[in-house]
């Protein structure tokens, strides 16, 4: 019935084909022939809704088959958390020196006020084989110190959260570019055609005040909307009208779905438009996931031991502990991307409670994941990558003459040096990379670029981040735009 009407549509169509008809669909002359031979191109590279990746992906044997992003939205401190600096105590009290300080911008909040050097509020010490120093505030993120790799030489040109979080996560300040989840799951696709490839949880703090999350973190700007990561919510339906209405049943939506199905598929043929295409193919991930996300969230498998494993708060939907449990439950399923958010680590004041209270709120779970997937004999082929958008200053933030003795003692934004740490997919454990100088404030050795950990990521999965492009507005774009480094001395 339904090859019968296409057939008669098109029948149809043909008969009442007239010159100016003809010209019209024929593109409006010559120009017009050239564009839909230019989107019949741009097209060709994703238009199987069957293959799992991109013909010639990967480029290369890869280490990893998957990534969980932990990332952790308003820039923890390098130097209470990853970068001991013990020599600084003795410059503690005075102000930096501008042989350090070298001309660095600061934030409007610290502009025109003394940068007083405060060493690290925590104490450092050694843990594992490794003999890797942490600060005292993540004892759990120290005890798989033999499993990760920390980066203490990374650096970004970008002082504000925004345009940072922006360049992190897409590899330009100005929102409008495909987000890194959204480039690997063009390339690669996934490996569960019930579940979206690229899959967001944004975890709950509490703090109204917190830095927003905007959703090109994880959008796909130019590359068909098809690859955009799906937020699954922590309330309520994870997905929103994902299941029918009232009084429709699953056999009439897919009945429904079946016409509208002939009918966009008509209109890809008249127009050519590549998004029509990701319109039929986001109703059909749709159909399918309205039971798969149900099974998904259903969280009554999970045992006792796993609760304890990732803290106190790992039956709480929507705490981050919560959302690494479902981060662990994605990547199981197939889920080539998985990125889950913990905002609230902006501290200008109160570092000494309330960066103190982010970092444990952060260990345990973070920790946790990393010691679940390896137990599940899934650690070697995923990468799990922790960090921020940039670090912080060792200038104290504070109104008072004597940092030492203020608790409402904070840090500013510091973007010239940070800290990072990845586990499993091809990474080295057990290592630290780069070295910055005694004030945490310059890289000193090994500086790790972000876009040279965009580069670093891809190919860990397989992908030469220099071919990985997406042709737009006449220029062949890639994540990375003309730079980055691929960090080779972290991998196995």
């Amino acid at each position: 019935m339904k090859n019968n009407y296409s057939r008669q549509k098109a029948t149809q169509m043909h008969n009442n084909l007239d010159r100016r008809q003809l010209l019209k669909w024929g593109g409006y002359g010559l120009g017009g022939i050239a564009l839909s031979s230019l989107l019949k191109n741009d097209a060709a590279a994703w238009d199987s809704n069957d293959e799992p990746s991109l013909r010639g992906f990967p480029h290369f044997a890869p280490k990893a088959k998957r990534v969980v992003f932990l990332t952790q939205s308003g820039a923890p401190s390098q130097i209470e958390l990853f970068d001991p600096k013990p020599n600084v105590v003795r410059h503690a009290g005075i102000e930096l020196p501008d042989s350090v300080r070298m001309g660095q911008a600061v934030s409007t909040m610290t502009r025109g006020k003394p940068q007083i050097v405060m060493p690290s509020i925590t104490k450092f010490a050694k843990h594992g084989k490794c003999g890797t120093e942490f600060g005292e505030w993540i004892p759990h993120i120290a005890g798989i110190a033999d499993d990760i790799c920390v980066v203490r030489s990374m650096t970004t040109e970008f002082i504000n959260h925004a345009p940072a979080m922006t360049f992190l996560l897409s590899g330009n300040q100005i929102p409008g570019r495909p987000s890194l989840g959204g480039w690997v799951q063009y390339g690669l696709g996934s490996e569960n055609r019930n579940l979206p490839g690229f899959v967001v949880l944004v975890s709950k703090t509490g703090n109204t005040g917190d830095q927003p999350l905007y959703d090109h973190y994880w959008g796909t700007g130019f590359l068909p909307s098809r690859h955009q990561g799906v937020r699954l919510r922590s309330s309520g339906e994870p997905v929103l009208f994902l299941n029918n209405p009232s009084g429709v049943s699953r056999s009439t939506r897919r009945l429904m779905l079946d016409d509208l199905k002939i009918l966009n598929t008509e209109k890809h043929d008249e127009y050519l438009d590549p998004e029509i295409k990701t319109r039929i193919a986001q109703y059909e991930l749709g159909f399918r996931m309205q039971t798969s996300v149900p099974e998904l969230a259903d969280m009554s498998d999970e045992t006792e031991e796993t609760y304890e494993l990732y803290g106190p708060e790992s039956q709480t939907p929507g705490s981050y502990a919560h959302n690494c449990i479902m981060a662990r439950r994605l990547l199981q399923r197939g889920v080539r991307f998985v990125q889950v958010f913990l905002g609230d680590w902006d501290h200008h004041n109160g570092m000494r409670n309330r960066h103190r209270d982010r970092a444990r709120s952060s260990d345990q779970p973070s920790a946790a994941l990393v010691k679940d997937l390896k137990r599940m004999g899934m650690l070697d082929d995923t990468l799990v990558v922790w960090g921020g958008e940039f670090g912080r200053g060792i200038a104290a933030q504070t109104k008072e003459t004597d940092p030492a003795n203020d608790p409402k003692v904070g840090r500013d934004h510091h973007p010239r040096c940070f800290s990072v740490w990845m586990a499993g997919g091809g990474v080295k454990g057990g290592t630290t990379y780069g070295a910055t100088d005694d004030f945490s404030f310059n890289v000193t050795e090994n500086p790790v670029h972000v876009h040279d950990l965009q580069a670093t990521i891809l190919h860990l999965l397989g992908i030469d981040h220099k071919r990985h492009t997406f042709r737009f507005m006449g220029r062949d774009f890639r994540l990375t735009d003309v730079h980055g480094h691929v960090v080779k001395d972290i991998i196995a």
